[in-house]
């Protein structure tokens, strides 16, 4: 079936492109800063192409459209695209190009590549002028051409700014703002733009509500010795805020101006810019006139390693955020079949077990609750218009995560809620060995995600099956729910960057397995990294568990997994229910009992 309004959409598109003189056009996801998930003002892609899914570019011609975006994405985007005439190009699957390849392989001799430069990270466009020299491409990049197309666009964002509480920051902004100077010293740089949104909000000590579960305002910072400057709209700043800033020798500059604040620097000294994320068009700003220092954000490795105030933070509020979850999955299984749940209202209900934790300041992100086939979309998200009743049968994938003055979470558990096959458990089985497996990791520091993924991984593969995301990632400190530098991968690429899991690093280890129209399964527990012993072979790492929530015993097979993984799973469950058994009413706890096994079936049936 045709989707007239999507079609309608690209054929303005073209024309503007044709009058602009652009013979390709591309929309990325991203806004000014490079964010993952951005406010609906910068939802261009979406709106040119229907995919909602927070990674992917879309690059437009006048004979048609390609969308490229990740593993986690292809059944989602494939649904979503239909009838649009937008082709999928499923990244990093074989035979499929990257668009810089596709660029390369259909543009001709001096054709014009346009953008809007705002959105577009300094890192790809430099790649686009090395790679497009020879054919002579010349490239636009002054141009939203949805500005005369959208016209009912979303309003720029401008929400509240708070003030973090140093007593849950746990380090002032000059303890942060020293750190980040000694750093920029390090690397021969007099000055510092910074443009990345999570890592603002870090080093200022304020939040903000300019992007859904994001607690991040809409700034950038610019640092030298003497001076620090925080571009942002001042109509959002109060009394208090102000105050704060005043107190700290923040200067303030509307958001807007930052342009012509760069422009305006007198030459002289080197300023650090990290090409990762700061845009493409203020990179060409400044390299006008300044001597600029190309090296990541030394932010971004500064505020991975958590301080002891915020690990004891978290620990206190993961705790909480689990006793959450685990009351909402008694609930579900025991009423299952008895009132209608839908994924919606089963949503609904862990939204409201999170509020009622007073530190609750909202969700991580939007949840992900998907039952029997759609659970094998990685980023499923049911609407109003489209959603399953749940039923006494199958699983139930709940993906899900609480914003707290403490706390950023992420936890993922499936759900058994009747009669599942015998090939959905062994899948859930090898699944649940791989996380606990990865748990229970001891390495020597030096080692990055890359050394450690397999051990999430092998059981999986071992059966002939893999996931097509990573295995891990970092988590922000009430901050974005998706944080780097850190993460767990398997795959080399070339370009990507690795980095040493460091103690106070935390990471998710959430592996999985998703067969398309049948089920999707996923574990997803938050770890921390920490020091183990030191001896003449170097210093041992660990992970320690953040994570709290019982692995549903009703999917596991005892013969797909190896003793060493059986004890690992028993040990956890015990750890579950001595840890979350004092914050639950009788009923519950003897639920939980039986659902660890901790009281002891689990060993008699081994």
């Amino acid at each position: 079936m045709e989707n007239t309004v999507i079609q309608g959409r690209l054929s303005a598109l073209r024309k503007a492109m044709q009058e602009a003189g652009i013979d390709y056009y591309m929309i990325p996801t991203a806004d000014f800063h490079n964010s993952e998930y951005v406010n609906d003002y910068f939802k261009v892609r979406e709106y040119f192409c229907n995919f909602t899914g927070s990674n992917g570019t879309l690059v437009v011609w006048q004979e048609g459209a390609g969308l490229w975006t990740d593993g986690r994405y292809f059944i989602q985007a494939e649904q979503e695209l239909a009838g649009t005439t937008v082709e999928l190009f499923r990244m990093r699957e074989e035979g499929v190009p990257t668009i810089t390849e596709f660029l390369q392989q259909n543009m001709k001799q001096g054709q014009t590549l346009g953008f809007d430069g705002r959105v577009i990270p300094a890192q790809t466009g430099k790649e686009y002028e090395k790679k497009f020299a020879d054919k002579q491409i010349s490239m636009v990049y002054d141009r939203d051409l949805a500005e005369g197309i959208w016209t009912d666009r979303p309003a720029f964002p401008a929400g509240k700014v708070t003030v973090l509480d140093e007593e849950i920051a746990g380090k002032s902004f000059e303890e942060k703002r020293a750190q980040v100077m000694e750093k920029l010293e390090k690397e021969g740089a007099d000055a510092f733009l910074l443009t990345k949104l999570d890592d603002l909000m870090w080093l200022f000590n304020i939040r903000g509500c300019d992007v859904e579960c994001n607690p991040v305002a809409i700034s950038y910072g610019y640092l030298t010795k003497e001076r620090t400057v925080l571009f942002i709209q001042k109509a959002v700043l109060d009394d208090t805020v102000k105050a704060y800033l005043d107190q700290k020798g923040i200067e303030t500059e509307e958001y807007g101006d930052v342009v012509a604040y760069l422009e305006a620097l007198p030459v002289e000294g080197k300023i650090l810019v990290d090409e990762r994320h700061c845009s493409y068009g203020l990179y060409k700003t400044l390299a006008k006139t300044q001597t600029l220092v190309e090296k990541k954000n030394p932010t971004e490795l500064l505020k991975a390693v958590k301080n002891p105030v915020e690990l004891a933070n978290m620990e206190k509020m993961y705790l909480k955020d689990s006793v959450a979850l685990t009351k909402f999955i008694y609930w579900l299984k025991k009423n299952i079949g008895k009132i209608e749940i839908t994924e919606i209202t089963a949503a609904d209900k862990l939204e409201e077990l999170r509020r009622e934790i007073p530190e609750c300041i909202g969700l991580s992100f939007p949840t992900i609750g998907g039952y029997k086939a759609n659970a094998a979309m990685m980023h499923y998200e049911a609407t109003p218009e489209s959603y399953a009743v749940l039923k006494p049968e199958g699983l139930f994938l709940v993906d899900s995560g609480g914003q707290y003055l403490g706390a950023t979470t992420d936890v993922t558990r499936t759900i058994v809620l009747g009669p599942i096959s015998d090939e959905i458990k062994m899948h859930y089985t090898v699944v649940a060995a791989g996380m606990l497996q990865m748990t229970n990791a001891r390495w020597l520091h030096g080692c990055t995600g890359r050394n450690l993924d397999i051990l999430a991984r092998q059981p999986i593969w071992n059966i002939g099956m893999d996931y097509k995301c990573g295995t891990g990632h970092g988590v922000g400190y009430i901050l974005n729910v998706h944080e780097g530098p850190q993460n767990l991968s398997w795959q080399y690429a070339d370009g990507r960057p690795e980095t040493v899991i460091e103690a106070g690093m935390n990471v998710t280890n959430e592996p999985g397995i998703y067969v398309e129209g049948s089920h999707g399964i996923r574990i997803e527990n938050v770890m921390v990294a920490q020091n183990d012993v030191k001896n003449e072979y170097g210093q041992y790492m660990h992970f320690e568990t953040l994570t709290w929530v019982p692995i549903d015993m009703e999917a596991i097979d005892e013969k797909y997994m190896t003793e060493v993984q059986r004890a690992y799973l028993y040990k956890y469950q015990r750890e579950v229910y001595e840890k979350l058994s004092p914050y639950l009413d009788d009923e519950e706890k003897a639920w939980l009992l039986r659902e660890t096994r901790a009281d002891g079936t689990f060993l008699l049936k081994n």
